[in-house]
C-alpha cells in the first residue's frame, strides 16, 4: 500500500535524512576549502591522514544528492559538484579504480548529475568564436570510466562484466550498473548484450532473481556460479531493463518485481530485507532507487507499478518509524523492521552505509509519492 502521508511530509522525511547524514559524516578532506567527502563513520576516528577509502559508497552520496536535487532541495548541487571533485583527488587525481562495479556506479552519479545542469556554452575556432553548448560537465570523468568499463566486456564465460582488473570473476554487481550507464549513454546494443548474457547466465529460474556471479572452475574444471542472492543486484538489472525497454525487456522487468516483491520481503508486508552492515548496509537502498522508477514507469502493468510503489513506500514507513535521534541528528536502523535504538545504543558508531541507504530510500518514496500525487 503505497503511503497515505502527504507529500510535504514525505520530502520532510527525505529532507531530514540528508541533513542528518551530512552532519554526521560530511567534511572536507585534509581541510582543504571546497572539498567534500564522506567518512565512512561517526563519530569518525581522528587520523593524521584519511581513513578507509570507499569509492562506491561516495558514488552513491554523490546519487542520494542527486535524488535531493531533483525534488528542489537547496544546496544540493553544490554539495555533489564539491563530493565528484574531491572523489577524484581523493583517488589520486583519477577517475577509476581497481574495480568494474565501483566504476559504473560512480559513471551512473556523475551521468546523473550532469543531466541536472544546464549545457555549458563553449566557443570553437571554426564558427567566429560563437558560444555553443556542450551537454557533458565532466566528459574527461566519464570517458575514463566509460573506457574501463567497455574493457572489461568480453567473451569470457560467454560475456558479461569482470568484477575487478584481476579478472577472474564476472558478476552482476558489475555487469548490471554497466548495463545501465551503456543503455542511458547511448550504447544499447552493448547494453542489451549484458543483460542477455544476465539472463542466461546468472538469472536462477527457480526464484527469478539474478545471483551473484561466475568464475572459473580450473584449468580442467567447468565455470563455477555463485549462488548468493543479494537485493542490490536486482535493482540496476531492473533499471536497465526499464531503459531499454521493448516487450521482452518489460515483461523480464516485470516478473522481476514479482519475484523481489516474493523472495526479498518480509513475511506477510511489503518491507524489504536488508543485509547488515558495512558493503551490505546499502545495498537494500539501492534496490529501492530502482523500485522507485518502476513504480512511475508508464511502460509496466498497473499491479507492477503498485507493487514496487507498495515495496518502497512500506520500507521508508518502517525505517521512519525506527528511527532514533541524537540531538538534532536522526539515525536509522539498518534493518527497517527493528529499532535504531537496538542496533546503535547511546553513543555507538554509526556506519555511513546504512544511513547513506536510509537516505536512498525515503528520497525514493518522496519520488513514488510524487509520481502519484
Amino acid at each position: 500500500m503505497l503511503s497515505e502521508q502527504p507529500l510535504h511530509e514525505i520530502q520532510a522525511r527525505a529532507d531530514d535524512a540528508a541533513a542528518s547524514v551530512s552532519a554526521a559524516f560530511s567534511r572536507p578532506l585534509l581541510r582543504l576549502p571546497g572539498t567534500r567527502l564522506a567518512a565512512v563513520e561517526s563519530p569518525a576516528p581522528r587520523r593524521p591522514l584519511p581513513g578507509p577509502w570507499h569509492y562506491w559508497w561516495q558514488a552513491h552520496y554523490v546519487d542520494a544528492l542527486v535524488d535531493a536535487a531533483l525534488r528542489g532541495a537547496p544546496d544540493a548541487v553544490g554539495q555533489a559538484h564539491q563530493l565528484i571533485r574531491t572523489i577524484r583527488l581523493r583517488n589520486g587525481l583519477r577517475a577509476t579504480n581497481w574495480y568494474f562495479d565501483d566504476m559504473a556506479w560512480l559513471a551512473l552519479a556523475v551521468a546523473r548529475f550532469d543531466a541536472l545542469l544546464p549545457s555549458r556554452p563553449v566557443r570553437r575556432a571554426d564558427d567566429g568564436g560563437a558560444r555553443r553548448p556542450t551537454a557533458r560537465h565532466h566528459p574527461r570523468m566519464l570517458a575514463a570510466l566509460t573506457d574501463a568499463l567497455r574493457s572489461a566486456h568480453t567473451m569470457e564465460f560467454g560475456g558479461g562484466l569482470y568484477w575487478n582488473r584481476r579478472r577472474t570473476f564476472k558478476n552482476t554487481p558489475a555487469t548490471g550498473p554497466a548495463a545501465l550507464h551503456f543503455a542511458r549513454s547511448g550504447e544499447r546494443e552493448r547494453s542489451q548484450a549484458l543483460i542477455d548474457w544476465l539472463n542466461s547466465t546468472l538469472l536462477d529460474a527457480d526464484t527469478g532473481l539474478y545471483l551473484d556471479g561466475i568464475k572459473g572452475g580450473g584449468p580442467s574444471a567447468d565455470p563455477v556460479v555463485e549462488g548468493a542472492v543479494f537485493s542490490y543486484n536486482q535493482g540496476p538489472v531492473l533499471g536497465a531493463l526499464l531503459e531499454l525497454g521493448g516487450p521482452a525487456n518489460l515483461s523480464r522487468a516485470a516478473r522481476l518485481i514479482d519475484a523481489v516483491h516474493l523472495r526479498l520481503t518480509h513475511s506477510g508486508t511489503a518491507v524489504l530485507v536488508t543485509h547488515g552492515t558495512g558493503d551490505a548496509g546499502l545495498f537494500t537502498g539501492i534496490l529501492v532507487r530502482y523500485l522507485a522508477q518502476a513504480a512511475v514507469s508508464p511502460t509496466l502493468p498497473d499491479p507492477q507499478r503498485d507493487m514496487a510503489g507498495a515495496m518502497v513506500s512500506a520500507t521508508a514507513e518502517a525505517l521512519w518509524a525506527g528511527r532514533a535521534k541524537r540531538g538534532q541528528r536522526t539515525v536509522f536502523s539498518p534493518h527497517p523492521l527493528e529499532p535504531a535504538e537496538r542496533h546503535y545504543p547511546g553513543r555507538t558508531g554509526v556506519g555511513l552505509s546504512t544511513q547513506l541507504s536510509a537516505w536512498i530510500i525515503l528520497e525514493a518514496a518522496a519520488r513514488v509519492r510524487r509520481g502519484n500525487a
